[in-house]
């Protein structure tokens, strides 16, 4: 699965909180069963889903912060997850 269309505007679904969480040294999904602890990537990525940046933004903004990275389908790939997971929709 990937995201075919960068002009899209991925969100978390409503029952999912991301968060900084000082325990686990990391971010976070929370939702009723449990929690999610997320890589420093993915914890990147979902920090800018925010339900107004497209996917396109999102690429690049983080291609700002990491010196114009190679992450275009690193980034895709994980939404396109995220949304298998049932964490984001579109």
């Amino acid at each position: 699965m990937t995201v075919a269309d960068d002009t899209r505007v991925p969100r978390l679904k409503p029952m999912f909180r991301f968060q900084w969480e000082p325990a686990q040294s990391a971010h976070v999904l929370l939702y009723p069963e449990g929690m999610v602890k997320l890589s420093g990537s993915a914890g990147e990525i979902l920090k800018r889903v925010d339900g107004t940046r497209t996917v396109a933004a999102i690429i690049a903004e983080l291609k700002a912060l990491f010196g114009d990275a190679p992450l275009d389908d690193d980034v895709r790939n994980f939404l396109a997850q995220a949304q298998g997971n049932g964490w984001i929709t579109f």
